[in-house]
């Protein structure tokens, strides 16, 4: 299970490779501001909705794998997938 402050990290790590503030990263994902502190700080309570869009513009891919099949499956939003 991945833990929220591992997730913070991440996102974090990947906001500053993209020189972008928490307020910048928030505005382009059409977020609340407070959203991406939030994050940062390991909150545990966030809306997948919200977090999908912040992944998003960060471009990072989540992958889940399950032990039901032998394929992980990257989940994606339809509007990425049209764009290929």
């Amino acid at each position: 299970m991945l833990e929220p402050q591992k997730l913070a990290n991440v996102i974090r790590m990947h906001r500053k490779a993209a020189r972008l503030s928490q307020l910048q990263l928030a505005e382009l994902a059409g977020v609340g501001k407070t959203v991406v502190f939030d994050i940062e700080k390991g909150k545990e309570t966030i809306q997948l909705d919200t977090l999908r869009k912040i992944l998003k513009v960060l471009n990072i891919k989540v992958q889940l794998i399950s032990p039901l099949s032998n394929n992980p499956q990257i989940i994606e939003d339809e509007e990425s997938k049209s764009n290929c």
